[in-house]
């Protein structure tokens, strides 16, 4: 079973180093930049190349991760001199069909997990959805897929783009308010350490809790004053207050709970 990454950032080279664990046989890394291709080839122990034209035909697969926006062009200049092969891409809004009509076999393989470069990842826990065109192509990415996860499911592109809508809300935009929290913190000489507890046991509650049931905080209370207070202690920062004041109100329209003599925060 061969394989050839095409991209070279955090998910390629995390999708890399487990398919390497696994002993399936990346033979080539892909890459617009020299140094990221060359990186990631190190530490697979395999080819790299700069040039589109240079891609290897002999593959099994072709596993595309790249941005969005560069996606289908990519595909074109790839599929346009490579036939053979299963070619699949691993955007989580893309439809498995930007392989339409430029190749026999294609799909989708779309590990929901964040990635960075430098931070080991186990991919046996991480869900790997899969698409195939086909039957057969189907049921080969799902034995690839088992070769490095033991949470695999067949979903199509159309309910595929709600999953990566929720991971935004539950990771990108998470991960953003840490960020304004960290600011917060900064400008008055406090470490971020000091939240990590919070988030750690947040994090924890959830995986015994619905998040409605676990959600604490002045807005599922109604609490006015203190909503308040916090948004004037924002008043440099426009944007936090408004974000503040739609996070609390939905908190608040959300929660089973609500006083009903609250119409609105």
């Amino acid at each position: 079973m061969k394989v050839v990454l095409i991209g070279a950032g955090n998910l390629a080279t995390n999708l890399g180093k487990a398919f390497k664990k696994a002993g399936i046989e990346v033979v080539q890394v892909y890459s617009r930049t020299k140094k990221s291709a060359k990186l990631l080839s190190d530490i697979l122990v395999c080819n790299w190349t700069i040039d589109v034209q240079e891609i290897v035909d002999d593959a099994d697969y072709y596993i595309f991760s790249v941005k969005d926006n560069v996606l289908e062009q990519l595909i074109i200049d790839v599929c346009s001199h490579i036939k053979t092969g299963i070619f699949l891409h691993t955007a989580g809004s893309m439809s498995c069909d930007v392989f339409k009509n430029k190749v026999n076999k294609y799909g989708v393989f779309y590990p929901l997990q964040t990635f960075s470069k430098n931070s080991y990842v186990d991919f046996e826990n991480i869900p790997i959805f899969i698409e195939g065109n086909s039957i057969e192509v189907s049921q080969q990415l799902e034995m690839l897929a088992k070769k490095i996860s033991i949470n695999v499911y067949t979903l199509t592109s159309e309910v595929r783009q709600y999953i990566h809508l929720s991971a935004v809300w539950v990771c990108n935009f998470v991960n953003h308010c840490y960020s304004i929290g960290q600011d917060i913190l900064a400008q008055h000489g406090i470490p971020f350490k000091v939240l990590l507890p919070l988030i750690y046991e947040t994090t924890k509650k959830v995986s015994y809790l619905q998040p409605k049931e676990a959600q604490t905080g002045p807005a599922v209370r109604g609490d006015k004053n203190i909503i308040e207070k916090h948004i004037k202690l924002m008043h440099d920062n426009p944007q936090w207050q408004e974000l503040y004041k739609n996070f609390s109100q939905n908190i608040y329209d959300m929660s089973s709970s609500k006083k009903k003599h609250y119409d609105k925060l």
